[in-house]
């Protein structure tokens, strides 16, 4: 008898330390855990001519997701960045993107003397 209870006693405690060492549930409460960087959006597929002609007759600009910043139509960059997408002028400014520098494209204008 003595030897059943012992057996049952080890069975038991060897039990519980198997439960003990099972990962806990993750907790209900909403703490999720700071990030430390923001993830960047995934890139976008790159736009065909077509559909850069479209967005030139419609007037839309091209709005660079990586360095919020919007190029024009007439801007060598328009369409061919890596990760953007076509959007209004209205909608850029109101997402927080800001327009290209205008003197980015360098001109050969003659110096005066």
């Amino acid at each position: 008898m003595r030897l059943l209870r012992a057996i049952a006693l080890v069975s038991v405690f060897g039990a519980s330390l198997v439960l003990a060492q099972t990962p806990a549930s993750k907790p209900t409460t909403a703490a999720a855990p700071t990030a430390t960087k923001a993830a960047k959006p995934a890139p976008a597929p790159a736009p065909s001519a077509a559909d850069i002609a479209n967005a030139k007759a419609k007037g839309l600009v091209w709005a660079n997701l990586n360095t919020k910043v919007y190029h024009y139509a007439t801007d060598s960059t328009y369409g061919n960045t890596k990760n953007g997408k076509f959007m209004t002028e209205a909608d850029a400014k109101t997402a927080g993107y800001r327009a290209a520098k205008q003197g980015a494209v360098k001109s050969k204008a003659p110096a005066s003397k």
